[in-house]
């Protein structure tokens, strides 16, 4: 069975490029970080599963650009130590030191300062659609589920089994 990508090169006259190669994150990160603090954006894939159930692994992207302003609900691509980077939601804020915690994390927090916050999340790419994260429907939902946070561990394990 040929590839569905194969099969598009082959009808459209497309050459394949050289093959997709990956980037240890604390390099790629760093590379994206570099790019936000230079006023542009930055799209990168979700590696891991503490976003869940808002992000996949390997499946979504998020579009990335730089903070001007940091909310608590919002996701944020911090470097927690130097080259460790993590995407995770803002859980407080306390003058220079914000907090973080994945979505599908249901307990332990990581702390940074708000000038290693390397960018925010404006957007969630999924396979086929786009969801602006100020959409107030997504909003909701996202305050909705830090609410749940006492019985966060069973929600997940439902919807780990059915995914």
């Amino acid at each position: 069975m040929t590839p569905v990508r194969a099969n598009y090169r082959k009808r459209n006259g497309v050459e394949p490029t050289e093959a997709r190669r990956e980037l240890p994150n604390h390099v790629l990160l760093g590379l994206a970080r570099d790019m936000i603090r230079e006023g542009h954006t930055a799209t990168i894939s979700v590696k891991g599963y503490s976003m869940r159930p808002f992000l996949e692994h390997q499946r979504d992207r998020v579009i990335l650009a730089p903070p001007t302003e940091l909310n608590i609900g919002d996701a944020v691509l911090a470097e927690i130590e130097p080259g460790h980077y993590v995407l995770h939601r803002i859980i407080s804020i306390d003058g220079d030191q914000v907090t973080l915690m994945g979505d599908g994390n249901v307990q332990g927090t990581e702390s940074c300062q708000r000038q290693d916050v390397a960018g925010i999340v404006t957007h969630y790419l999924r396979p086929r659609r786009t969801l602006l994260a100020s959409d107030p429907k997504l909003q909701r939902r996202i305050r909705i589920w830090r609410r749940l946070l006492p019985i966060r561990r069973y929600l997940l394990f439902v919807y780990k089994a059915i995914i």
